[in-house]
């Protein structure tokens, strides 16, 4: 069957070859998904400035859908849209300049933050049931069965292993 080639654009697979891939990227259904996948991650001030200069699409106004969708050369924002768009540039910018004037951080909030953690911190040490050094593990009683074990594994027993009479010290 050979190698097969996955447009994650597209969300299609082709035989991988020279002619089938360059026919692919050169395709112009895989130039707009590609275009509407970088869309995606574009800057809210482009998208607004983009948007404004587009006549509203008049069967989208009507319907509610339009044929071209995201290809459509129209705009498909209402005015409610373009509001929040540009409200949103709006915050952006601010918030961009106070990064700039060197006040992003209110005084005083990492001191706060980190008070606030210490307490965290010492309450739940002090909460917690854990002892301080864990218990040896332990099977419980019973527990493997001595029989099913070979000798060499098998614990000794509470007196210790009986030493043979020409091994003790004399």
């Amino acid at each position: 069957m050979g190698k097969r080639y996955f447009c994650d654009y597209c969300d299609r697979s082709f035989q991988d070859n020279l002619h089938n891939r360059k026919k692919h990227l050169n395709g112009v259904q895989h130039l707009r998904a590609k275009r509407v996948w970088y869309d995606l991650f574009r800057d809210a001030a482009a998208i607004l400035q983009e948007e404004q200069t587009k006549k509203p699409c008049r069967k989208f106004l009507q319907t509610g859908q339009c044929d071209f969708g995201s290809n459509c050369r129209f705009s498909h924002m209402t005015e409610q849209d373009l509001e929040k768009l540009s409200a949103q540039v709006q915050g952006e910018q601010r918030s961009k300049e106070l990064r700039q004037e060197g006040a992003d951080v209110p005084p005083g909030a990492i001191e706060d933050w980190l008070e606030k953690r210490a307490k965290r911190l010492s309450a739940a040490q002090s909460n917690s049931a854990l002892p301080e050094k864990p218990a040896p593990f332990q099977y419980p009683p019973g527990w493997p069965p001595v029989q099913d074990l070979p000798p060499s594994l098998q614990a000794p027993p509470p007196g210790g292993w009986p030493v043979p009479p020409n091994l003790q010290w004399g």
